[in-house]
């Protein structure tokens, strides 16, 4: 595949979110304790706050799940992270004070994301952030060498009570009815947080394979080439819990004994088989857990990318529906922001495609479909 590598200029961590970033990932338990000693201060006010039918948004990177969070995150009712919790996640309510007192309010300039992707954000635009708080009671979770799932048998006491309140504050912090996340990583804990949350809703969306490996590498370059240029952004990926590309890249390890190929495939610089197994193993995954737990699969919209993109208003009225939210004009905004992609294309050679087909055929068609892009698109 030859497509040309262009690092992001705009892709910036400034040196104070770098420091403070470096403080927080060296001293986790002093910022869970800071994150506990606002709880207790605030728990008068935590014990009135609900946390009802949450929402998740999960899946592979690059399947649409970002602009998904961006349209839900503008439903009066929902409340989620912001990129302006970073990097002090553990206390939100005390960071977001200072943050305000700091001049912070106005959110700053919108800027294009690193992603290149036309998606442009501020300080006050939603972001996926949980996943520090996951790692910092989980540490295995992003070893690939062990497994990330967890079923609804598994338990954690501490992180349930402090994940928990976390959920409240932010509820309270931003005047929300009902808490959003989106997390690519949550695809191997949904039995888990369906026991913690039995009401939560799941939306999973699953995009064609061809196009969606060549964005997935299209990104990992983007990701590499920035990050040997400015080792800031490696460690802010880090602290941040993002290792979908990049120098720092890791597969999740859903149990599935070819995530030890992934890695040996990637590591010799078979890219476009190794990420090919990597699609089939999510998918895989997903497809399984759903068929084999039926409250899961009742809680669980899965949805094409490609659907969303044909049909923007339709898909979001479907999506609105199964999340229990009232349509506001989310469907008009929908059919506004979204279409196919038309900033890159792939660029595969015959082989390779056929390789694509190949190892993902019949996952895809676990999802109703035995489709590559050129044939669904």
């Amino acid at each position: 595949m030859n497509q040309e590598t262009k690092a992001d200029p705009g892709l910036h961590v400034p040196a104070w979110q770098d420091r403070l970033g470096g403080l927080v990932e060296t001293r986790p338990r002093l910022w869970l304790g800071l994150g506990d000693w606002e709880s207790r201060l605030l728990r008068e006010r935590l014990e009135a706050v609900r946390i009802e039918r949450p929402l998740y948004v999960t899946g592979l990177a690059r399947s649409g799940s970002t602009i998904l969070l961006e349209l839900l995150a503008r439903h009066p009712a929902v409340a989620t992270h912001r990129y302006r919790d970073f990097p002090v996640l553990a206390a939100p309510w005390a960071w977001n004070w200072f943050v305000d007192r700091a001049g912070g309010k106005d959110g700053g300039p919108a800027r294009e994301r690193a992603h290149q992707d036309g998606i442009a954000v501020t300080a006050e635009s939603p972001e996926a952030f949980e996943e520090p708080l996951w790692s910092a009671f989980f540490p295995q979770a992003h070893d690939p060498q062990q497994t990330s799932v967890l079923r609804a048998g598994d338990e954690n006491p501490d992180f349930e009570a402090f994940y928990r309140d976390h959920l409240r504050k932010l509820l309270l912090l931003r005047g929300g009815e009902r808490y959003l996340a989106k997390g690519n990583y949550n695809i191997t804990r949904l039995g888990y947080l369906l026991r913690l949350f039995p009401d939560a809703r799941f939306v999973v969306p699953i995009r064609a394979p061809l196009w969606h490996i060549a964005s997935l590498m299209k990104q990992h370059r983007l990701f590499c080439a920035e990050e040997e240029r400015n080792p800031r952004v490696l460690r802010h990926m880090r602290r941040s819990g993002h290792f979908e590309f990049g120098l720092d890249r890791r597969p999740i390890n859903t149990g599935d004994p070819r995530v030890a190929e992934v890695s040996a495939l990637w590591d010799a610089g078979h890219e476009v088989e190794g990420w090919a197994h990597y699609w089939s193993l999510i998918y895989d995954h997903l497809a399984e857990r759903l068929e084999e737990e039926p409250d899961l699969r009742a809680a669980t919209l899965v949805l094409r990318y490609e659907d969303l993109c044909a049909d923007p208003a339709g898909t979001m009225g479907r999506i609105l529906e199964h999340c229990g939210l009232s349509p506001e004009d989310l469907p008009a905004q929908a059919a506004e922001r979204i279409q196919h992609p038309s900033y890159y294309r792939p660029d595969f050679t015959p082989g390779e495609a056929a390789t694509i087909e190949r190892l993902t055929a019949d996952t895809a068609a676990r999802f109703g479909s035995r489709d590559t892009e050129s044939r669904i698109g």
